[in-house]
């Protein structure tokens, strides 16, 4: 496999990137997609008869070398693996990027529990891990570091005995050096309740048959900020994984997703894109890489209106 540069690796993560996926769900086609496959390699080592879709799995084959992986190889992975495999988006929701305190979960599992997956990847320090484990300690009954096997011995010293150790292995297979504890008597209610909305929080409480008087909108949060504080740890979040699994299901994403290259069913998760977006996206991956690449000279001879 030939080696990237620095450049072509930029170029290489930024095709995964969320915002380049909504981008390309807006109208089908993405100037900046072309671009990205011209500037990561990627377009001289197909023919013009390949499609968009096979360009996608390349560059995924070229990012998920060791060395050279980013966060979006890790969070493939546990999709692929974990959401997707072990799970299915009709048992599991999969959240990304979710509050915690002061950190964001980098993907968060609803199914009969909650349990947060901070990725370490080769790219990352770990300056920052025991602050963010403290986060996610106090909202998710479960939490896992995802890492390199280059890190792993010193995620291990690190991180509390309750925190699960996955390492991401050279075959791109996630093996299992710690179990995670499932610990829901653990979470702060409070901290639970910065990752809800208002209505969210409604329904937990109608769910733990927590009386919840009418207050005036402004009045709200504080409210229920103070009945928070004073619930059952383990009872609020089962009820709160409850409520989650529903407001945020996406089981209707599942047909689009089989539609899709498993390399690039990560992004469009995280894209939280429209259906009407997801049809484009689906469409726009059978296009062939000579149509593809046109996009960008399309762009640049539209005229100004």
């Amino acid at each position: 496999m030939p080696h990237s540069s620095k450049h072509e690796l930029a170029a290489l993560s930024k095709l995964f990137s969320p915002g380049v996926l909504r981008q390309l769900g807006a109208s089908g086609r993405s100037a900046q997609v072309s671009r990205l496959l011209v500037l990561s390699g990627i377009s001289h080592r197909l023919s013009s008869t390949n499609t968009l879709g096979d360009a996608f799995d390349l560059a995924f084959t070229s990012l998920k070398g060791v060395g050279n992986r980013d966060d979006y190889v890790y969070r493939a992975a546990l999709t692929q693996k974990i959401a997707l495999g072990r799970h299915s988006l009709r048992t599991a929701t999969v959240l990304n990027e979710l509050r915690a305190g002061k950190s964001k979960a980098d993907l968060v599992i609803l199914n009969g529990t909650a349990t947060a997956y901070e990725i370490k990847s080769e790219r990352d320090s770990l300056s920052r891990l025991e602050g963010q484990l403290a986060d996610y300690r106090s909202v998710f009954a479960s939490t896992c570091v995802v890492t390199s096997p280059m890190q792993a011995d010193q995620v291990l010293s690190l991180v509390p005995e309750d925190v699960g150790v996955l390492v991401l292995s050279s075959r791109f297979r996630l093996q299992i050096l710690r179990e995670a504890i499932d610990s829901p008597d653990r979470i702060q209610p409070l901290q639970l309740l910065s990752t809800l909305r208002v209505d969210e929080a409604l329904q937990v409480l109608e769910l733990l048959e927590v009386e919840f008087e009418s207050v005036p909108n402004t009045q709200r949060w504080s409210t229920l900020q103070e009945i928070f504080i004073n619930l059952d740890p383990a009872s609020v979040h089962k009820a709160s994984v409850q409520v989650l699994k529903v407001s945020r299901s996406q089981t209707h994403m599942a047909s689009v997703l089989q539609q899709l290259p498993a390399t690039l069913r990560a992004s469009v998760l995280a894209a939280k894109l429209p259906l009407k977006a997801q049809q484009n996206v689906v469409k726009a991956v059978s296009q062939p890489l000579e149509a593809v690449l046109s996009w960008s000279e399309e762009q640049r001879v539209s005229p100004v209106l």
